[in-house]
């Protein structure tokens, strides 16, 4: 194998088998290597004399026509390699086979609309994986392989994710995807806290059907939902079904809530000692009174909304079903159901206007505007010289 100074030509002149140096050519027949800078361009074409039919699988030698494919390559010698393959487009000639041309490919070289080698694409992915982005971008320039970090980002979120082991202990929440309308079931390995995968919707079949393609699971660890009490008996019967620490407390600040709301009753009215009794105290009524009420639009809709509440609960309607009914959010609803009055949902945007810097200007303001004057800076410094 010697290399022409005049022609630059790479050639075999005492039958070495370039397999030996480039195995991933085997199938192919390396006609002419030329180098060029630092780019070595290997013009080549497929060795079989026949091609098999991606369809119908059945080797065909009946040659439609021929065309150029430029793949790019592993570095030979630090140098960027250019594999120029001549491939042909054959006819199948199977009556039933839905294709009636096909092109080759050489097994190990080529792939369908590929435009680089599988051994450049390996190593290109590898790069990724290690390093990614901008990081792998130099990296892979100095190796002789360039690719942007996009190229590279592809080729990481191109990689199938490991197949995780069966956890001992599962984690089986919710989540929204969003709120109100749209949820989904996140499983999680506890003893690791790496998250396993990720449900649509929060039903019992989904995570059953998980569950029991993953025998293994000791212990479930879960929320409240009764769907996942019956997805985890069905898909693992043999698990152990627990709730974690912050359904726990959520369930123990329900129960007292509960226990209290139904004993409010045997709760006494506070007694004011005779030396507080005739303390002057604040009159909340007089208070109350002198704020004035809330007005405009915002204040309307709450009075509004409040009272189309309060009336659905009346009628002894649950909160989910109100929040279905009206089309509203859950926390929306209960906020109005919480309230007792409308008054109490006003909050600084239903007050009256706040005084600003420019209350002793505007008559000023509006005298100008009205007489035409819309020159922002002109009126700022009007307002500047009156103080």
């Amino acid at each position: 194998m010697s290399l022409s100074q005049d022609s630059r030509c790479l050639s075999c002149q005492h039958g070495h088998d370039l397999r030996v140096l480039l195995p991933h050519l085997a199938g192919t027949v390396v006609q002419e290597a030329e180098l060029t800078g630092g780019l070595l361009c290997i013009r080549a074409r497929a060795r079989a004399d026949e091609a098999i039919c991606p369809s119908c699988e059945r080797a065909s030698r009946r040659v439609h026509s021929r065309y150029e494919r430029r793949l790019a390559d592993a570095p030979v010698g630090g140098r960027r390699v250019v594999i120029r393959l001549q491939v042909r487009r054959l006819f199948c000639d199977v009556p039933a086979c839905a294709k009636r041309t096909f092109a080759e490919q050489v097994p190990g070289l080529t792939a369908r609309y590929g435009r680089k080698t599988a051994l450049l694409a390996g190593m290109q992915q590898d790069i990724a994986v290690a390093l990614a982005g901008r990081a792998g971008c130099r990296l892979a320039g100095r190796l002789s392989v360039p690719a942007s970090r996009q190229v590279l980002l592809r080729l990481v979120m191109a990689v199938p994710d490991p197949a995780a082991p069966a956890p001992r202990v599962l984690g089986v929440d919710d989540f929204a995807i969003r709120r109100g309308q749209n949820y989904g079931t996140v499983l999680i390995d506890c003893q690791s806290g790496v998250p396993l995968d990720l449900l649509a919707g929060r039903e019992a079949g989904p995570l059953a059907d998980w569950l029991a393609a993953r025998p293994g699971i000791e212990v479930i660890c879960r929320d409240r939902s009764g769907a996942y009490a019956d997805g985890a008996r069905t898909g693992a019967p043999g698990a152990v079904q627990v709730a974690d620490r912050f359904h726990l407390w959520q369930n123990l600040a329900k129960a007292v809530e509960k226990c209290v709301a139904a004993h409010r009753a045997c709760l006494a009215e506070p007694v004011l000692s005779p030396a507080s009794a005739d303390e002057p105290g604040p009159a909340p009524a007089v208070a109350e009174a002198g704020r004035p009420e809330p007005s405009g639009k915002y204040a309307d809709r709450a009075r509004r909304h409040q009272a189309i509440v309060h009336d659905l609960l009346a009628q002894g309607r649950g909160l989910r079903e109100i929040a279905r009914h009206l089309g509203w959010g859950l926390h929306t609803v209960q906020r109005y159901a919480r309230a007792a009055t409308w008054q109490e949902l006003a909050d600084g945007r239903w007050q009256q206007p706040r005084p600003s810097k420019l209350d002793s200007f505007k008559p000023h303001l509006d005298q100008r505007t009205g007489q035409g004057c819309g020159n922002g800076a002109q009126l700022f410094r009007e307002i500047r010289e009156l103080g």
